[in-house]
This record gives structure tokens, C-alpha cells and sequence, in this order.
């Protein structure tokens, strides 16, 4: 029964959303991340690899989400490793759609959004609570990062304080917040990838 039921993830995490259409789907995702594909998999032992181990990758079915668009999500602690690079404007040139990335870790207050599309930097914001360091700024903050407290203007007066609610409500805005999933139907099982050819 399980395996029909969704599991939420967001907190001390990192994930993709990116639109679904003929690049985006959850095994061009995969592969497109350099990820060998182990196939499907419960949402409940899927969402617990990805969270629990550094070197899997869970990949939902397409998930109705913000502006009506579908979108596949992907996560895992293999997207916050020091040695993972995860370049959404290269992602977004090969699977020719939107990609956007979130990371949230609440111990260091480690921050992050970033979004492309057709190989071009949209945004790109991240932030460290313990120095309350702003460590990338890319673009204008839209109306769901103004909402979440971003100034217009970053400049060496600008206080920032961004939370793990800050960005759940921009992920929210520009394609889904992955906390909300827990116990709605389940489109189909996750898929999961492997990274540094384990098994």
C-alpha cells in the first residue's frame, strides 16, 4: 500500500525540479545527471535512499505543479556533496527545458535556489546563516523571493535572513514544494540513480 502513497522531503536536502516535456522526463534526468539508472522503486525505500546514503538519486514521475506544468523532481545527499557539481544551466541546455535547484540544510542555515532555462542563468541566490553570508546573487529577486524577504538590490548595507520556509515558498512559486506530497496518490514509483557506478 505504500508504494502508492507519496513521501515529502525538502528539510536538510537538496533537489531539482525540472519541466517535464520531451528532454524532462525522470530517465533523461538521470542520465542527462551522469547517474546510471537502477529502475523503480517504492516512494517510501526511494525517498529513504536518497536521504540516508550520498551516492543515490530518487527521480519522481512528473508532478502537477506551479503555473499548471509538469515537473519531475530529483533528490538526494549526492546533490549536496562538496565533489558534486550540479550546473543548471548545463542542465538545462541538454534537457532543453527548465531546471531549477533548491538546497536547504538548517544545521549550517545553508540556503540555496538557482533556475535556467534554454542554457541561460535566470537566478541564483545562497546564503550561509552562520556568517550570514550571501554567497551567490544572480538576476532580480522575483515576487516569491521579495515574499520570502530578499531585497531588490543586494548592497553591503542589506541585511539577508533566509530560512528552510524561505526556500519551500520559492519552490512552491516556481514548481512545486516537495514537503507538501506526504500521503497524496502516488502517479507512479520513483526512479533511482546511482552515482560513481555503485549498485
Amino acid at each position: 500500500m505504500d508504494k502508492d502513497v507519496m513521501v515529502g522531503f525538502g528539510g536538510k536536502q537538496a533537489w531539482l525540479a525540472v519541466r517535464h516535456g520531451a528532454q524532462g522526463s525522470p530517465e533523461s534526468v538521470i542520465a542527462a545527471l551522469g547517474l546510471r539508472d537502477l529502475g523503480t522503486v517504492p516512494w517510501r525505500d526511494g525517498i529513504d535512499l536518497a536521504h540516508l546514503t550520498d551516492d543515490r538519486v530518487a527521480v519522481t514521475p512528473p508532478l502537477t505543479g506551479a503555473r499548471d506544468e509538469l515537473w519531475v523532481l530529483a533528490t538526494g545527499r549526492w546533490l549536496l556533496r562538496p565533489d558534486t557539481s550540479v550546473d543548471v544551466v548545463a542542465l538545462s541546455e541538454v534537457l532543453g527545458t527548465e531546471v531549477q535547484f533548491f538546497a536547504t540544510h538548517r544545521v549550517t542555515e545553508l540556503h540555496r535556489w538557482q533556475r535556467a532555462a534554454a542554457g541561460e542563468l535566470i537566478r541564483t541566490f545562497g546564503y550561509v546563516g552562520q556568517t550570514g553570508e550571501v554567497t551567490s546573487w544572480h538576476g532580480e529577486p522575483d515576487p516569491a523571493e521579495r515574499d520570502a524577504g530578499l531585497p531588490g538590490v543586494l548592497d553591503e548595507e542589506t541585511t539577508v535572513l533566509v530560512g528552510e520556509k524561505d526556500v519551500l515558498a520559492v519552490a512552491h512559486a516556481w514548481s512545486i514544494d516537495p514537503t507538501t506530497l506526504t500521503g497524496r496518490a502516488a502517479p507512479g514509483p520513483l526512479r533511482i540513480g546511482a552515482a560513481d557506478g555503485e549498485s
